[in-house]
């Protein structure tokens, strides 16, 4: 039992010594040789190679860690696996595995897939998701009249664009203490459960009393960019009963990391050990596109039989309601419909950036509805 890391290596020429090589380096070895008797010793923490395979340009190796070399933390697992390893631009690490004896030391998602449905009361297609856009600058009721437009339209879950951080035009408690009202607002008028997800920000030591103010004053959802802050911080939120809310793992800053990290790994299997409800990540379709079978294997990893929730993916970036029928072919229902520009540059506005949204799932999954505001954003952007 131990912890399995998969490497691809530019590389094909003896493949099985150069592992050998790597799993010495990162676990016992040192540039100089040590005394048998040290090395003897030694034996009980080195890293083991498990599997190579040769491919025509690349190989792939996998080397298991024993346990007791780590402390049940990403910080040390992530360090033995590939801390100095990294810095080799010839090597990516394709995977990582924990046993289930780390099963409570990484719980995952308190709420996962399930949990969100629940909270929506929405089982049956998939969930619409929307971004604030061009608010920086703006004041708390330019925010508040996005929100109301954003539900208006049928949308399950808004949040604050990434980069919306704790500022004096829209200070992060006042933009979740008008989401609550606006948010009841809508809940009595229509009935509906919706969520916003405003951003968890400043000093990481102060995050977790930060994120509890948000609820407080009546956030339903935190969106936090974990890769700027790191996956510890995120398992440390995630765990504690007293943010009980969903959270939005958001990938900016991820970029720097994809060169030497698979996708699918950073942005999948990592983020759902880490404990988000929901994984953001760039789609295949758009600008900052993700090569799609990266895509799909970030799906399998947020779903996939584990013991820890299945969570919800939200490919982003570029989306616009001619897409939905590509979303769903390639994610399945259990997928959350995510866009920014694709509502708010709706030839009508907001609202019906909105409705063209939720009027391309129904029609995609086989409901009948009205086709106005979808037919307008086709017009717009194409049915592709």
């Amino acid at each position: 039992m131990g912890i399995i890391a998969t490497y691809e290596i530019k590389h094909t020429d003896h493949i099985e010594r150069v592992a050998e090589k790597i799993a010495h380096e990162l676990t016992v070895g040192t540039w100089t040789e040590l005394n048998h008797l040290e090395q003897y010793q030694l034996q009980a923490f080195r890293g083991e190679v498990i599997a190579t395979s040769q491919q025509e340009t690349t190989s792939r190796f996998s080397i298991r860690y024993p346990l007791h070399n780590v402390t049940p933390d990403f910080s040390s697992i992530l360090t033995t696996t590939f801390g100095k390893l990294s810095l080799d631009p010839n090597v990516q690490l394709v995977d990582l595995s924990l046993p289930e004896e780390l099963a409570p030391d990484f719980p995952g998602a308190a709420f996962g897939v399930e949990g969100v449905r629940d909270i929506l009361r929405v089982h049956d297609r998939p969930l619409a998701m929307s971004i604030f856009k061009g608010v920086i600058g703006r004041d708390l009721d330019f925010l508040a009249t996005q929100l109301r437009d954003q539900f208006a339209g049928g949308i399950d879950l808004v949040k604050d664009d990434e980069i919306l951080y704790d500022n004096p035009l829209t200070p992060s408690l006042e933009r979740a203490r008008i989401g609550s009202s606006i948010i009841q607002e809508h809940k009595e008028l229509t009935g509906r459960s919706v969520l916003y997800a405003v951003t968890l920000s400043g000093p990481v030591f102060t995050l977790r009393d930060q994120a509890k103010r948000l609820i407080e004053a009546g956030a339903t959802a935190l969106l936090f960019n974990v890769y700027t802050y790191g996956l510890d911080a995120l398992r440390e939120l995630a765990k504690d009963s007293e943010i009980h809310v969903p959270i939005l793992a958001h990938p900016a800053f991820a970029g720097a990391l994809t060169g030497s990290i698979r996708h699918s790994l950073l942005f999948g299997k990592l983020i759902r050990l880490a404990g988000a409800d929901l994984t953001l990540f760039p789609s295949p379709y758009g600008s900052l596109s993700t090569p799609k079978d990266e895509t799909q294997q970030i799906q399998t990893y947020a779903t996939e039989s584990h013991w820890t929730k299945p969570i919800l993916a939200v490919p982003s970036a570029g989306i616009h309601p001619g897409l939905v029928p590509d979303l769903i072919r390639d994610f399945g229902t259990d997928v959350v419909i995510n866009a920014g520009g694709g509502i708010h540059g709706h030839p009508d506005g907001a609202a019906a950036g909105a409705r063209a949204f939720r009027q391309a799932i129904d029609q995609a999954i086989g409901k009948t509805s009205e086709t106005d505001a979808l037919s307008t954003a086709l017009d717009a952007w194409g049915a592709r």
